[in-house]
């Protein structure tokens, strides 16, 4: 039987074995889903496509069983390298994997026919006599408040990160900026709606934070041959603690535009336009998703014709953020009049865009090729501005295709290979913005009386904040987990399953924080209300979940199912 006197490891050891137990229930339904959607010896899309529910409930069971083995494998590692530390780590990562084995099973459960699983076989994981008993300790009452009183008494401090110096370096100091510069000024431009502003933009191109993700070689600062994803997530993270809109998510953009020029532009290019992204000179942005078609970027419309010198591009583009004041737009267009045909004839394009603050912007290249866009009001986000671009006859130099002759044809793998490192940023776009909300949450349960009694005192409180706390370090684990392994050279897939699961968590995260505080989470001159409609926007961009979850992780999975 388990029960709380366990020690530690032992703990940590019953955990991993009913995660295990759990994910291969998933996996079992991943091979008979392979089995069903299977032609000629390969996946088809089609076939696949007409069992949307179970493919989406697996890609969510699989992401949130994978954040649960990655809080697991921290809690474990800190057993090994601080056990004195390891005490409050090791509590939640047990009451976060119950809880993720519970919801997994119980989506199971509730159609065992529909994912080809016998009822017993999911009623055997849970149903043991050491599983329940472990579940049933980890989810009572009692260990949740008293979870939640030791979050209090922590002041919200969730242990160790196990980060490097280097990397510790990186989170103190951008850290100190979100709270003395991003942070003061967070309020203002979301209330007001303005552009970011210079006293947050010059201070961050200084510290270089526009190079984190180019080479030394192009005047970045990442380690040449080295990728340093996970440092990024670092300094996403604390952004974005700051401010999702008006400091968390600057980096994405040349981000995404330098993974896609590292792997597919020009030595030329790269020699052009990498050091001028590094300081931020000019600031990017990227157009790839049509008014028509979001997350479906083979599907794209926007036109490239050949011309002389170059091409002539015409169509629009939405949620382009970013996009008047950037200055370089990432811009994905079809040269295949055919519109039966897919990805194979993209092609994509650096396209110059005079800088414009504000709400608009249009630039006339000559009597009648014009570059126009305006910003879309949007409930959050605020700041960086998503603008609906309209490019009517608007030349680009053939210096200016992406790649070259050898470009051809490859726009949809480079925007892939930029949207993975954009997909995991997400992820900790989302973190950040959790902090947020968790330390204004307790602050909060400790000041505001009801009853007699500050709200912290009460169960329902505490046990809140048990919950998000181990939501949080689950995200921030399988965040950190898999930025390491695309540091490693693998973890595209895995991304989106961070960026699917940690979205999904910041929008109830932030629903609880302003639930928190009543009423007044609700009133804009509180920060949370502005956490709250932020957090809507995480599983919308960089690949809606539904796009995430059919398209990307399930479609991978049932693939590589055995």
């Amino acid at each position: 039987m388990t029960d709380l006197s366990l020690s530690g490891g032992q703990m940590l050891d019953q955990a991993s074995a009913i995660l295990k137990q759990t994910q291969e229930l998933v996996d079992q339904a991943l091979s008979s889903l392979k089995a069903r959607t299977s032609q000629d010896g390969r996946v088809s899309p089609a076939k696949l496509d007409k069992h949307q529910l179970v493919s989406y409930e697996l890609a969510l069971s699989w992401a949130e069983c994978s954040s649960a083995g990655f809080l697991i494998a921290y809690a474990q590692r800190l057993q090994e390298q601080a056990p004195s530390a390891a005490d409050f780590a090791t509590r939640l990562a047990g009451f976060f994997c119950a809880e993720a084995v519970t919801t997994t099973t119980s989506r199971l459960r509730a159609r065992p026919a529909d994912f080809d699983l016998d009822a017993s076989a999911i009623n055997a994981v849970t149903g043991s006599d050491p599983a329940a008993a472990f579940l049933q300790s980890q989810l009572a009452a009692d260990n949740a408040e008293s979870l939640g009183e030791s979050v209090l008494e922590r002041e919200g401090d969730l242990g160790a990160d196990l980060l490097d110096e280097n990397h510790t370096m990186m989170r103190d100091t951008f850290r100190h900026f979100a709270d003395e510069v991003v942070a003061p000024l967070a309020e203002k431009v979301h209330r007001h709606d303005l552009d970011i502003p210079d006293e947050i933009l010059e201070p961050l191109k200084a510290m270089g934070m526009f190079g984190l993700s180019i080479p030394e070689a192009y005047g970045g600062l990442q380690e040449d041959g080295q990728e340093d994803t996970l440092g990024m997530c670092v300094v996403t993270e604390e952004l974005s603690r700051g401010s999702l809109g008006a400091a968390g998510s600057l980096i994405t953009r040349p981000e995404i535009l330098s993974r896609a020029l590292l792997k597919g532009g020009t030595e030329e290019q790269k020699q052009q336009w990498l050091p001028q992204f590094a300081v931020g000179e000019p600031l990017c942005a990227v157009a790839v998703t049509e008014p028509n078609y979001g997350s479906d970027v083979a599907g794209v419309r926007l036109k490239a014709t050949a011309a002389e010198g170059g091409w002539t591009l015409n169509g629009a583009k939405t949620w382009c953020t970013f996009g008047g004041k950037a200055g370089v737009l990432m811009v994905l267009a079809r040269t295949d009049p055919d519109p039966a045909s897919r990805h194979p004839r993209l092609y994509m394009f650096l396209v110059q865009n005079p800088s414009h603050p504000g709400h608009s912007s249009d630039v006339a290249q000559n009597d009648r090729a014009n570059l126009t866009g305006r910003a879309s009001a949007t409930m959050g986000y605020r700041g960086m501005h998503s603008f609906e671009k309209f490019i009517d006859d608007f030349f680009v130099p053939a210096d200016n295709m992406m790649g070259g002759p050898e470009g051809e044809g490859q726009g949809f793998y480079l925007a892939m290979a930029g949207f993975a490192g954009g997909r995991i940023q997400t992820a900790a776009r989302a973190v950040g913005l959790m902090r947020a909300a968790f330390e204004r949450s307790i602050s909060y349960a400790k000041e505001r009386v009801v009853f007699a009694h500050p709200i912290a005192d009460y169960q329902l409180t505490r046990v809140k904040l048990a919950r998000m706390a181990a939501h949080l370090l689950a995200c921030r684990q399988i965040t950190y987990g898999v930025a390491d392994l695309m540091d490693q050279g693998s973890g595209d897939m895995e991304a989106s399953g961070a960026k699917l699961f940690a979205s999904r968590t910041a929008e109830w995260f932030t629903r609880e924080a302003l639930q928190i505080h009543g009423g007044m989470g609700y009133a804009e001159e509180t920060p949370v209300s502005r956490y709250f409609a932020d957090a809507r926007v995480l599983s919308i961009f960089e690949g809606a979940e539904e796009t995430l979850a059919l398209k990307v992780i399930t479609r991978s999975l049932v693939e590589n199912a055995a």
